[in-house]
C-alpha cells in the first residue's frame, strides 16, 4: 500500500490510496496474492484481508499454501518474495523501508526522462528499480549509482567529474568539488532526486555533509522537478548544514513508519508526501 499526502487548495487532507475488491474464489485469490508479492516484494495479512473481504485466518491459509509451492516466504504478520535483492553485498528484503522508498521514487519516473540521481543508499535503490524503464538519461555524481546503471541497464549514463568525498562510507561516496559543480552548471534535467539527512516543514532541507549540501543548493536552481528521499527516522530531523526551505521541493518520499505529526506538517506546508 502506498499513501499519498497532498495539500490541495480545495481541501487539506490526507488521501489514502488503497485498492479494494470483492471476495473472489480461493484459487483466484491465491494467484492474485502471488502476483502482489512478486510485484511489491512484501505484503501484510491485514492489508490482504481488507482487500479481499475475508478474515485474517483465510489469508494465512492462502499464504501457507503459496509458501508450500515456493511462491512466497511467510514472515510474522505477512509474507515476502522468495528472492531477495542485494545492494552492496547486504541482503535486504524488497519489503524493507529503504527498498520501498526506492521503488516509489522509481515509479514516478517516466520513460525518456533525464534524471539526476545523487549519492546514497536510497538513491542506489532507485537505480535498481529503473531496469524496466526505457530511454532514460541518468546523470549522477555517485560512483555506486554509476556502476549499477552502467553494468545492469542500457540507459544513457553521464557521470560528473570531481573528487571522491573521502569521509563518507564507501556505499555513499559521491563526487564533489569544483569539477562537479562545473559539470552541473549546464544541467537540464526533468527530475532531480536527492537523498538528504534532514527534512522539516519548519527548518527546511538539511544535510550532514557540507559538499553535498552545496551541490543540492545548486541543483535546486536548475528548475527541474525535485524529489527528496529521506529515511523515516529523519523526517522532522534537522541536520548540520542548511540547504533550502521546504518550499523548494516538489515531493518528499519516505517510509510509512515516519512520525505522523511531522508528515502532517509537511503536508500542510504544500509539499507532496509519498509514503512507501
Amino acid at each position: 500500500m502506498r499513501v499519498l499526502l497532498t495539500n490541495r487548495a480545495q481541501c487539506d487532507k490526507i488521501s489514502i490510496v488503497a485498492p479494494h475488491s470483492s471476495p473472489i474464489l480461493s484459487a483466484e485469490r491465491r494467484a492474485t496474492i502471488a502476483k502482489i508479492v512478486a510485484r511489491d516484494g512484501a505484503v501484510r495479512v491485514a492489508d490482504l484481508a481488507s482487500k479481499f473481504g475475508v478474515n485474517a485466518a483465510t489469508i494465512r491459509r492462502d499464504m501457507n499454501a503459496l509458501e508450500g509451492k515456493g511462491a512466497l516466504k511467510r514472515v510474522h504478520g505477512g509474507a515476502v518474495a522468495v528472492e531477495e535483492t542485494v545492494v552492496e553485498g547486504v541482503d535486504v528484503s524488497p519489503g524493507a523501508p529503504e527498498a520501498r522508498i526506492g521503488r516509489a521514487a522509481a515509479d514516478m519516473i517516466a520513460d525518456g526522462e533525464t534524471v539526476f540521481l545523487g549519492p546514497g543508499r536510497l538513491a542506489l535503490w532507485v537505480a535498481q528499480f529503473l531496469t524496466k524503464r526505457s530511454r532514460l538519461t541518468i546523470v549522477t555524481n555517485s560512483l555506486e549509482v554509476a556502476h549499477w546503471v552502467a553494468t545492469n541497464t542500457s540507459h544513457t549514463l553521464i557521470v560528473t567529474g570531481g573528487q571522491v568525498e573521502g569521509r563518507a562510507p564507501a556505499r555513499d561516496r559521491g563526487l564533489v568539488g569544483q569539477l562537479t559543480r562545473a559539470a552541473l552548471t549546464d544541467l537540464r534535467a526533468d527530475r532531480v532526486i536527492l537523498e538528504l539527512d534532514g527534512v522539516s516543514a519548519v527548518e527546511g532541507l538539511t544535510d550532514d555533509g557540507l559538499p553535498q549540501a552545496e551541490l543540492a543548493q545548486q541543483l535546486l536552481e536548475t528548475g527541474a522537478e525535485v524529489d527528496v528521499l529521506v529515511r523515516a527516522e529523519r523526517v522532522g530531523r534537522v541536520a548540520a548544514m542548511y540547504i533550502a526551505p521546504i518550499s523548494e521541493v516538489d515531493t518528499v518520499i519516505t517510509a510509512r513508519e515516519a512520525p505522523s505529526s511531522f508528515l502532517w506538517d509537511l503536508s500542510e506546508s504544500g509539499v507532496r508526501v509519498v509514503l512507501a
